[in-house]
């Protein structure tokens, strides 16, 4: 199956306790169904200091459910997502504005 949502999307999130918050994703596992959404869903880890970093108390961007998040069209809308055939080639559009992604 496509993928509808992409690193590097613009999305908004519209459920949880981000909710209404957009960000861009920085990755994406299908399997899973999830993404991580650059500062957003953000817990706090503790790491042990070593050589190469420092210690502490680190927020890190955990994933969240890939049905809990909407593209952003060019609006600046939430949009779903659909696709079509444009010269042979499969493309990604937003059904809000009809503009490929």
């Amino acid at each position: 199956m496509a993928a509808k949502l992409k690193k590097g999307d613009k999305v908004v999130v519209l459920a949880g306790k981000d909710k209404g918050k957009e960000g861009s994703i920085s990755s994406v596992n299908p399997s899973a169904g999830k993404a991580v959404v650059e500062g957003i869903n953000m817990a706090v880890r503790h790491t042990k200091q070593s050589q190469a970093s420092q210690g502490g108390r680190i927020p890190q961007a955990m994933p969240i459910q890939l049905s809990n998040l909407a593209l952003v069209d060019s609006k600046g809308k939430p949009t779903r997502v659909g696709f079509r055939m444009e010269d042979g080639v499969k493309v990604r559009f937003a059904k809000t504005t009809g503009e490929t992604v």
